[in-house]
Parts: structure tokens; sequence; C-alpha cells
């Protein structure tokens, strides 16, 4: 429980800012960016900015990764998302998803020539039973909206996801590294609006931390302005994961419920 609150309080510190939360607001119109980008718009030194962008990685809401010479940063809104889990019920979330506009921000992104989101969490697990948790036809279905997904998972096998018996996405497992690395092509089919998006790329990547594990799902190779549909599923699929391994018990939050019923119609 220590350890929980501790985190609380990091990712409340770091939301406490204007500055950091202008920050967050820059990734979340354009992900993946260099410090030399994100201190443009600001005021103020590289030195604050570096320190700024410091405190939001320690609280998980900014995910780095190196690129040759460059820095990239990246939004990680799962912490947010389990805050939202936590806290706001299912009678009060549709006020909440109204008050935001959340969806009107995500269809009116800026457009890239290719866009990619991150997304990490920490799980009290095993990397074993994390893996078996993503590979594990039964145990998937608990988090992953319903989805039936099965394959043999082998390198450059088949993968394939149904919703009441209709295929809904679908891939190959371009490669398979248990329990740390698990590649996947990825191309969703529950809808026109999303099978005209092509094939992205997947990627799962599990590091044991203690008696933890931090995974990191990567979505990339994303077409210019792709549907958010494609991505925006991760946190609660995320959180659901979590919840599933840590407690037992299935998250099934209002958000989660209104997407499998509209991808079921």
């Amino acid at each position: 429980m220590v350890t929980y609150y501790a985190f609380m309080d990091e990712l409340f510190k770091a939301l406490a800012d204007a500055t950091r939360r202008s920050l967050l607001d820059e990734l979340f119109k354009k992900d993946g960016q260099t410090l030399s980008e994100l201190e443009k718009p600001l005021a103020m030194t590289r030195f604050g900015v570096m320190k700024h962008l410091k405190l939001l990685e320690e609280a998980g809401l900014v995910v780095t990764e190196r690129r040759g010479r460059e820095k990239l940063h990246f939004l990680n809104p799962i912490p947010i998302r389990l805050i939202h889990d936590r806290w706001v019920s299912k009678y009060t979330e549709p006020w909440a998803a109204a008050l935001s506009g959340l969806k009107h921000e995500l269809e009116n992104e800026p457009k890239e020539k290719t866009m990619e989101k991150v997304f990490e969490i920490y799980i009290k697990t095993t990397p074993e039973r994390l893996w078996q948790a993503i590979t594990d036809t039964e145990m998937r279905s608990k988090y992953n909206f319903g989805a039936i997904v099965t394959s043999d998972w082998t390198p450059g096998s088949h993968y394939v996801g149904t919703g009441g018996g209709v295929p809904i996405l679908e891939g190959e497992n371009l490669e398979v590294d248990p329990p740390r690395r698990l590649v996947q092509s990825f191309r969703a089919l529950w809808g026109d609006d999303v099978k005209g998006e092509g094939t992205s790329r997947v990627t799962w990547e599990i590091r044991p931390i203690g008696d933890s594990c931090q995974l990191t799902v990567r979505h990339d190779q994303l077409r210019e302005g792709a549907n958010s549909q494609l991505y925006g599923g991760w946190p609660m699929i995320l959180s659901g994961l979590k919840t599933l391994l840590e407690t037992g018990e299935l998250l099934t939050t209002p958000g989660s419920l209104r997407w499998m019923e509209g991808k079921a119609e």
C-alpha cells in the first residue's frame, strides 16, 4: 500500500504544475517529440524543461526512448486512466467524458506522416505469468474487450481475434521471445472505418523489476491521421490486465463496455 500511495503522490505532484501540464498537452498534440521541440513554446531554460520532463517521467506520465542521437518523449496515459478507474463511477463517467471533450480532441490531432503511441504500466506479477496473460485465449478475453484471440504463438504464425464469432482483428507474430518480447502486425476488422487503415505494428516488451514487471506496449507504423480507435483502447486493456493479474477481478468500466457494444454492432 505504501508503494501505491507513493506512486499516487508522485502522479498528483507532477500534474499540479502548469508547465508540466502544458508539456503533456504538447505530447498529446504530437507524440514522440525531442527536448528541442518541447522547449520551443516555453519561456524557460533548456535545463528547466529537462527538470519538468524528468518529474513527468518519474511519475510514469512520460516514456522516453533513444533513437540514434535523439531522445524522444511519449505521452503515457495509463496512470491517468488508473485514476479514472478508481474515482470516476459508472454514473458520473458520461458527464466527465462530455466535459473533457476527449473524443473531439483525439479526432482532431495534428496529422503527421506517421504516428507512434507508447504505453507503459507496472504490474505485480512474474514475466511468465504476464506472458501467459497476453497469449492465453481465456485470460486475454477477460481484459481485451471480450475478444477471443487465438494463435500458436510461433514466429511467422497468424493470429486472429473474434467477437461474437466474427473476426475483429488479425495479424502475424513477427517476433516471439517468451517471456520478454512479442512483436505483431495488426489489422483492425471491426468496422469499415478501420479496415481501410491498413497494417500497423504492436510490440509488447516485458522487463522484470523486483517483484513486478514493467510492461511497455508500442503501437507504431500507424498511418498519418490514423483512426483513434486503433490505439485508443490500450489504456483500458492494460488497466484491465493489471487488475486481473493483481486481484483476479475483472475491470468492466463503462467505457470498455460501450466500446465492446459499439464494435459488436
